[in-house]
């Protein structure tokens, strides 16, 4: 379990850790989920994956498109597709902001990672994100490996 900004406790479902790598994020937002019934217990089994996804503004709202959530095992007939478009739950407003920053500005909206909150509603933080080109990347890893070296330095000498 993580501790949130506010101290309470989140049971990590998945993690989008490629999302950091290949974006700059600019703005991280909490959506919630429109899901089945099956899907959360699939989702409590901890099976998920966003690593591929993403959320594209449709008419109507945000969907999550080609996250994996596998099929509820202990499942019947009426088990969920695995792979379909999920809508996110978020307010009118900030629908139209993300959905003018995706169409406008080109940024793209990365889902970061997905957790139960404290009161057991399934939550996904998305991310507003602008695409890193080659040397942002490289620039990237060289600040991370010399960060890293400075705190060996530090600690042996110290």
């Amino acid at each position: 379990m993580a501790a949130s900004k506010d101290g309470s406790e989140r049971k990590m479902i998945a993690e989008n850790r490629r999302a950091r790598h290949d974006y700059f994020i600019e703005e991280v937002i909490e959506a919630g989920l429109m899901l089945m019934g099956t899907e959360v217990k699939a989702l409590r089994e901890g099976k998920a994956s966003i690593a591929e996804s993403y959320a594209s503004p449709e008419k109507e709202g945000l969907w999550l498109v080609n996250a994996n959530i596998p099929e509820y095992s202990a499942g019947n007939r009426q088990n969920h597709e695995p792979k379909r478009p999920r809508k996110l739950l978020l307010h009118a407003r900030e629908i139209d902001r993300l959905t003018q920053a995706v169409e406008r500005k080109g940024y793209t909206l990365a889902p970061l990672r997905m957790y139960f909150n404290p009161r057991g509603i399934v939550k996904l933080e998305i991310g507003l994100a602008k695409g890193k080109r080659i040397h942002d990347k490289r620039d990237t890893e060289k600040d991370r490996d010399w960060s890293r070296q400075k705190q060996r330095l530090l600690r042996d000498r110290g």
